[in-house]
C-alpha cells in the first residue's frame, strides 16, 4: 500500500486545493508504510517527560491524563478520548534488560508460545528470566486514529500491566459486536468495521495511582465510509504481511509510571 493511500483525509475547502489543482498528492509515489514512522498514541502519565517544562520532549499545554501522538506532538482531551479503528491485534512478550541496564531498546520479542516464557518467574506484571532479564505481557493495536484534521492515519497502541484488563474486556467487546447478515441472522463485523472512542481516567490499586485506557464502542461503518474502511482493510493487511515497521515502545518503559 502507498502512504497516501493508509490515510484518509477530511476534505479541505480552501484556497490551497486551488493552488496544487492536479499535484495533489504528487511527490509521494515511492513512498510506501514501510517508509514511515509508525506513531504510539499513549497515555502521558505524572513522569512523561512531555508533561514536565524544562525537558527537551516537554510539549506546550501537557497534562497528565492527555492522549497523545509521538510523532505529529498531537494532544487530545483524555476525558473526550479519541475515535480509532483497530485494524490488527497482536501479544507478544518483549524481552528487557533493567532500566540503566544495556540499550534501551529490548533484547528479544518473544512470541506467546515461546519455550523461553516458562523459564521465568512471575513478579507482579513482569516475568523475571534466569539471565537477569524480564518479559513483559504486550498487547497491541494496530489502529486508524482520528487526527484533529478530522482524517485518519494508522498508529500503534499498546498495553501492558494492569492495562491488559482493559485490552481483554476490549476484545470481548469486538467479538460481541453483531450486524444482520440480511438473512434473518447474525454476523460479527471486520475488526476493522467498528470505530471505537479510546478516554482515559485516574485508576487505582493498593499501590498507587495512574491514568489508563477507557473503552466504549462509537459506531460501524456504513457504505459512506466506504474510503475509510478500504484503508482500515489495507493497514491491516500491510501488518499482517509484515509490511509495516513497527518498534517497542521504548519511552513508555523507561518511564515505567503505572505500579506493578
Amino acid at each position: 500500500m502507498m502512504a497516501n493511500e493508509a490515510m484518509v483525509k477530511k476534505p479541505v475547502t480552501n484556497g490551497s486545493v486551488a493552488l496544487f489543482g492536479d499535484d495533489l498528492d504528487k511527490g509521494f509515489e515511492n513512498m510506501t508504510q514501510q517508509d514511515l514512522a509508525l506513531p504510539f498514541i499513549r497515555i502521558l502519565g505524572q513522569l512523561s517527560p512531555q508533561v514536565t517544562e524544562g525537558d527537551s520532549k516537554y510539549v506546550t499545554g501537557a497534562k497528565p491524563g492527555n492522549i497523545y501522538n509521538t510523532v505529529t506532538n498531537e494532544l487530545y482531551d483524555g476525558k473526550i478520548g479519541i475515535k480509532v479503528i483497530p485494524c490488527y491485534y497482536k501479544k507478544d512478550y518483549p524481552e528487557w534488560s533493567d532500566r540503566g541496564e544495556g540499550s534501551a531498546a529490548p533484547v528479544a520479542l518473544h512470541a506467546p508460545n515461546s519455550p523461553v516464557i516458562a523459564t521465568g518467574k512471575r513478579e507482579g506484571s513482569k516475568i523475571r528470566l534466569p539471565n537477569g532479564n524480564y518479559l513483559e505481557e504486550t498487547a497491541s493495536y494496530y489502529v486508524m486514529v482520528e487526527t484533529k484534521a478530522g482524517g485518519y492515519t494508522p498508529a500503534l497502541i499498546t498495553m501492558k500491566s494492569t492495562q491488559l484488563n482493559v485490552s481483554k474486556k476490549w476484545n470481548a467487546m469486538m467479538k460481541t459486536v453483531q450486524i444482520s447478515d440480511g438473512k434473518g441472522g447474525f454476523a460479527v463485523p471486520p475488526m476493522h468495521g467498528v470505530v471505537y472512542n479510546l478516554s482515559s481516567n485516574l485508576q487505582k490499586n493498593d499501590k498507587g495511582s495512574w491514568y489508563g485506557w477507557v473503552v466504549t464502542q462509537d459506531r460501524i461503518l456504513e457504505t459512506k465510509d466506504k474510503s475509510l474502511y478500504l484503508s482500515a482493510k489495507g493497514f491491516s493487511s500491510d501488518v499482517k504481511k509484515g509490511s509495516v515497521q513497527t518498534r517497542a515502545d521504548v519511552e513508555d518503559k523507561i518511564i515505567e509510571n503505572v505500579p506493578f
